[in-house]
């Protein structure tokens, strides 16, 4: 299960983007739609500045990590909805936080409504607390079809999926490029790979 357009819209309204460096509400470096250091995918540090190819290529990659370890932790098929949810709550409170959640507890023990109602545990700092009634509202929708998700609850607009939103395939200009020093090639490794080689030190394939 992958993350849908509309888990994707809904998480970059909770984050925000930002192209230069700024501090968190909790004083953590951050830049691009919720980047930090600890993603392992960029060092971010003050006076840091990215371009919207790069903003994006970035989340795309940082979707790619959050969503793995939550398929990992979900013992259970769980609608679209919940999935999304909980890549949304990973991405903000880590992936081993989210493991060893009550919602991921609840969940595998076949008990949704109890994992749903288990995202509001996560309530600190009171700034967080519209955003996570924002993700149990989008866990708690059996399906997509003729809902209205909310990046945070008493959000007047509900958010909306636009295309667009993914870097373009490995055959166009990489948006990266500037960044990981890589050069146009016939074939390259895949945009999360050059990242994780770039970020260990290791040398670009």
């Amino acid at each position: 299960m992958d993350v849908s357009p509309i888990g994707r819209a809904a998480l970059e309204g909770r984050e925000g983007t930002r192209l230069t460096a700024y501090k968190d509400s909790v004083g953590v470096w951050t830049i691009g739609t919720g980047i930090t250091t600890a993603s392992g995918l960029i060092k971010v540090v003050p006076g840091l500045t990215i371009t919207p190819l790069q903003s994006d290529a970035l989340f795309a990659a940082a979707l790619e990590k959050y969503a793995a370890p939550v398929r990992a932790a979900l013992a259970k098929p769980v609608p679209q909805p919940f999935f999304d949810a909980c890549v949304s709550l990973a991405y903000n409170i880590g992936p081993v936080g989210f493991a060893h959640s009550t919602v991921v507890r609840r969940v595998n023990a076949g008990d949704l409504a109890g994992a749903v109602g288990a995202f509001l545990m996560w309530n600190k700092p009171a700034a967080i607390i519209s955003r996570r009634q924002g993700e149990h509202d989008q866990a708690a929708l059996a399906s997509y079809a003729g809902a209205k998700v909310y990046a945070r609850r008493g959000d007047r607009s509900p958010v909306k999926a636009m295309a667009g939103t993914l870097p373009a395939p490995a055959t166009a200009p990489d948006p990266l490029a500037p960044m990981t020093g890589t050069k146009p090639a016939a074939a390259r490794p895949s945009l999360f790979t050059r990242l994780v080689d770039l970020f260990l030190g290791r040398k670009a394939s």
